[in-house]
């Protein structure tokens, strides 16, 4: 046999894998020691000699070479820590050296040093792999550009060596050159801690980017003081006013929100917003009134709208639109005179009519009132003929009306009211308005259509025999309705006496 071993791959007799295994044991104490001052720590190996020189090189390969099964067997133990890695580690690295300064801490062990070697209280632990350019990370002496690009990868660092204006500057510059929102405003957060609001407010005048950045995250924060003074010190007077009106917000008391949105009234608003704030503040007014009567009546028992439709919550704080609901639903008969009135808000409000005539539908409709919807709809003219007239189209209506059940009577008079024949039909079909259909196919002379409709129609119902008796007679009969030939023979008969008038007066003139 031959006399020298063969060469193998055992991990335990690879000097570069001892190295890796005493890394590892190493690593698995990361979490349980401080690494928050580590910067002032140099770097040097297990024996004292700098990180990454020859000679350090040269004596860790020797004193590897000849390590025993004593030296491997120390080593295995060391890995015995590994079961604490399953902890979280941290995401940025640092200096492994920095886990080893052989002090004790509470509630770890007596000397971290003395758990891994037997050499004196300073040891070190080596890295392996790790470029020299990534030492950097280790100390706090990076550029502006450096801690903006850190900022952007999301690695943590600090920013309180950047102590004078300049440095912060410099440092908003390259982060506001970075178009990215997150580290602009990481960066703005620093600059609002550690400047006062005058020079911050000043600098940022001239730095539109990062001042919009600002007001936004203030705005986002809440942080509404200083915001106002921003405001202020930009003289924007009317973002400085629409800021302070949005404080109303914040006050739940009815009254004391009342009081402060009378304060709002004289503010610089534009004057839009200033119509606003005074419908505002006049409609809470408004509803404070109508609350604490309406709360009386309710508890009263009275009042028999309370005792059917007790009310689901307070009007305090709702929207125009609803308190006209609200008002069309508890109070549609009152007088103009009283605030409760839906006449008398539409009135003060200037609410449209299209507005109006759709929440007094819904309203009304919901309380199955039909006589109110009716007289909603039916205007009279300076004869004192009446018209039925919808703002916002009779489809709208039969579909509000079916939505709260309305009975088929009621629904085919609407109906019949909606002027485009293609609509008219569509609706008539959807909500089985029977009559409304059949009346339509026969003044559209449509026995087809009229056939086919025949068999949505009940068996034996009145809907079929009108059907059945328009189809058995004669096209000419039953195409043209009696009031219409009613109204040709009217319109004939006028036609001839006009006509017979015409000629008596040129004989006459003869």
């Amino acid at each position: 046999g031959s006399k020298f071993k063969a060469f193998t791959f055992d991990d335990e007799d690879d000097e570069l894998s001892q190295l890796k295994e005493s890394k590892r044991a190493v690593n698995s104490l990361r979490d349980f020691v401080d690494d928050d001052d580590d910067d002032d720590l140099e770097r040097v190996s297990w024996s004292g000699e700098p990180v990454g020189s020859i000679s350090w090189s040269i004596k860790e390969t020797a004193g590897n070479s000849g390590s025993t099964h004593e030296g491997r067997e120390q080593l295995k133990s060391r890995n015995s820590f590994s079961s604490y890695a399953q902890l979280p580690k941290p995401t940025s690295t640092y200096s492994l050296s920095s886990f080893f300064r052989g002090r004790t801490r509470p509630g770890s062990f007596q000397s971290l040093s003395d758990a891994l070697s037997d050499t004196p209280a300073k040891t070190y632990a080596p890295e392996l792999g790790r470029p020299k350019g990534e030492y950097r990370d280790y100390s706090n002496d990076w550029s502006p550009s450096d801690t903006v690009r850190r900022l952007r990868k999301g690695k943590v660092c600090s920013l309180e060596r950047f102590r004078s204006l300049q440095d912060k500057l410099q440092l908003l510059e390259e982060a506001v050159s970075m178009h990215d929102g997150n580290v602009i405003t990481a960066v703005l957060i620093f600059l609002k801690r550690t400047l006062c609001k005058e020079v911050l407010f000043r600098e940022l005048e001239v730095r539109q980017v990062a001042l919009r950045h600002l007001i936004h995250f203030l705005k986002e924060i809440g942080d509404q003081k200083l915001l106002l003074d921003l405001f202020r010190f930009l003289d924007r007077t009317e973002e400085l006013a629409l800021s302070h009106y949005r404080e109303h917000l914040n006050i739940q008391d009815p009254e004391k929100r009342k009081e402060f949105l009378k304060t709002c009234i004289g503010l610089p608003f534009s004057a839009e917003d200033s119509a606003h704030i005074q419908d505002h503040y006049t409609l809470l007014e408004r509803q404070i009134i109508i609350e604490a009567n309406d709360r009386h009546l309710e508890s009263a028992g009275q009042t028999e709208i309370f005792r059917k439709h007790p009310r689901k919550a307070s009007i305090l704080n709702m929207p125009l639109v609803t308190t006209l609901f609200y008002s069309c639903f508890y109070h549609y008969t009152e007088a103009e005179g009283t605030f409760s009135s839906p006449i008398n808000l539409k009135k003060t409000f200037k609410i449209p009519d299209k507005q109006y005539v759709l929440t007094a539908l819904a309203a009304r409709a919901k309380l199955r009132a039909w006589n109110d919807v009716d007289a909603l709809f039916t205007t009279k003219n300076w004869l004192g003929y009446t018209k039925k007239r919808a703002p916002i189209g009779f489809h709208r209506v039969v579909e509000i009306l079916h939505k709260n059940s309305a009975p088929v009577q009621i629904l085919q008079e609407y109906v019949n009211l909606v002027e485009d024949v293609d609509t008219k039909l569509n609706l008539a079909t959807k909500f089985k308005c029977h009559d409304v259909v059949i009346d339509t196919c026969r003044d559209l002379k449509d026995r087809q259509q009229l056939l086919a409709y025949r068999s949505k129609v009940d068996k034996g119902s009145a809907e079929e025999e009108k059907i059945d008796a328009l189809l058995s007679s004669p096209v000419s009969s039953y195409s043209l309705p009696l009031q219409q030939s009613q109204e040709t023979v009217h319109k004939v008969a006028s036609c001839v006496c006009s006509q017979g008038l015409e000629r008596i007066a040129v004989s006459r003139a003869m």
